[in-house]
């Protein structure tokens, strides 16, 4: 009887915890091996006090046994919930802001368009996003058809943001295809705010990239996406600052629609354009140079695959250009545009004059992928202008970009080969040191070779 009023007492006490309940289990259990051992009375007083202390001892370490395994389980419950509780919290905040995408309030809108854009670039949402792709698209369409300047602008994003992850399925196409005369119109409309014809110009590109099934619509948007920027071949130093960056991003939109075209249209690309890109190298925008610099090098490449015994005639005179400019010191021009100009520019003189392509390596959680031509360099710069940070959780684990990159399924990964593929902070720091000495005797060879030709 006091047991069970202690058990009792207790009960009400911790409110049934089962930290008491197992501890009374436990005091029970030792009593009843020690009974049961005093009982036998077999053996010396000595050997049945040792064997007492080691059954008490046995029963002590199973009952602790079993308490760490119930904690670890219960433990590991808690996690999974949590993280199930999160995922539920932030769908429901998606499906708020979709919502919030058809507020009145102009505020709300944007508000609501800037979490999305966030969530979209930040996570893989496809599964959640196929069941209402149809209400934020019309959501969507209704922002570029009806608000300013600014809502069009991020509208544009959160379009393009949702056409990586539909994919260049059935659902993709069909985005595409309600979008693409909406995003054609703003983009040829001159009374259109500048930075929504600008985000409007990627958005159209990029969703041509992924969705476009049909050639029809390819070749139409390319050549929508050519007749804006073919204005600068005639006066390059007209346009004005804000102009130059629409210009810059149709260009931009044009080049990586070009590594999917047909050879035939390709074919007639090179004959109108490359005559006539190297007279932008003269413009005083250092994006716009940048641009034709490296849609020069593209089309050299694209010529090159129709072709391999592919020739610009004008080449000499053309690399004399690029030379210039990857050799500009002109102090009128800001240091980091000098510095960017003449890294792309001395990759472009590189690949035009010997074929060579500068490869570069993106690493991204335990895969690398190579980037190892001017079409899957535009093809990677254009998700990333989209996705910023992003871009290395979506080359992981966004089916759509890998499928683009030829990276196969995603990789499934447990926690052991995650730690055992970190390096500890000595071997880190051992790396990083050989790979400065590295690059400090590079950089000593070019500057000694600059001060040869000096």
């Amino acid at each position: 009887m006091p047991r069970a009023r202690r058990g009792n007492h207790s009960a009400k006490k911790g409110g049934g915890s089962r930290g008491s309940l197992r501890q009374e289990l436990l005091q029970l259990k030792v009593s009843d091996r020690l009974n049961q051992l005093k009982g036998s009375r077999n053996g010396t007083r000595g050997d049945s006090e040792a064997s007492e202390d080691e059954a008490a001892s046995d029963v002590l370490s199973h009952c602790s046994s079993a308490s760490e395994t119930v904690s670890v389980a219960e433990e590991g419950t808690g996690n999974e919930v949590d993280y199930q509780a999160q995922l539920e919290q932030r769908l429901d905040k998606l499906k708020e802001d979709i919502e919030n995408v058809m507020d009145k309030s102009v505020k709300t809108r944007l508000a609501a368009l800037g979490n999305l854009r966030l969530a979209l670039s930040s996570q893989v949402l496809a599964d959640f996003l196929v069941e209402r792709r149809i209400t934020l698209a019309e959501a969507l369409e209704r922002c570029l058809k009806k608000g300013k300047e600014e809502e069009q602008t991020v509208a544009a994003i959160v379009l393009s943001l949702l056409c990586i992850q539909l994919g260049c399925g059935a659902e993709g196409e069909e985005l595409f295809r309600c979008v693409k005369p909406v995003l054609t119109n703003l983009v040829t409309d001159s009374s259109a705010g500048l930075s929504a014809r600008q985000s409007c110009a990627t958005c159209l590109g990029l969703c041509c990239y992924i969705a476009a099934e049909d050639v029809e619509d390819l070749i139409s948007t390319v050549c929508c996406l050519e007749g804006i920027f073919t204005s600068c071949y005639s006066n390059c130093s007209a346009p004005s600052p804000a102009l130059q960056g629409l210009l810059c991003c149709a260009m931009q939109s044009w080049a990586l629609l070009l590594t999917i075209c047909p050879a035939s249209h390709v074919h007639k690309v090179l004959e109108s354009h490359l005559p006539r890109l190297p007279g932008i190298l003269s413009c005083e925008s250092v994006s716009l140079r940048i641009a034709s610099g490296e849609n020069l090098a593209l089309l050299h490449e694209l010529g090159h695959d129709l072709d391999e015994d592919f020739f610009y005639e004008d080449t000499d005179s053309l690399c004399v250009t690029l030379k210039a400019l990857a050799t500009d010191s002109n102090k009128y021009r800001a240091k980091t545009d000098r510095r960017k100009q003449r890294s792309i520019f001395r990759d472009v003189l590189h690949y035009i004059e010997n074929g060579e392509f500068q490869e570069e390596t993106i690493k991204f959680g335990l895969e690398v992928m190579f980037m190892d031509s001017w079409a899957r360099r535009r093809t990677y710069n254009a998700f990333k202008e989209i996705l910023g940070s992003g871009i290395r959780h979506h080359l992981q684990y966004n089916e759509v970009l890998r499928e683009i990159f030829s990276l196969g399924p995603p990789l499934v990964l447990d926690a052991a080969t995650i730690k055992a593929s970190k390096i500890s902070r000595v071997e880190k720091h051992m790396f990083n040191s050989a790979a400065f000495k590295a690059r400090t005797k590079a950089r000593n060879r070019v500057r000694d070779k600059r001060a040869d030709v000096l």
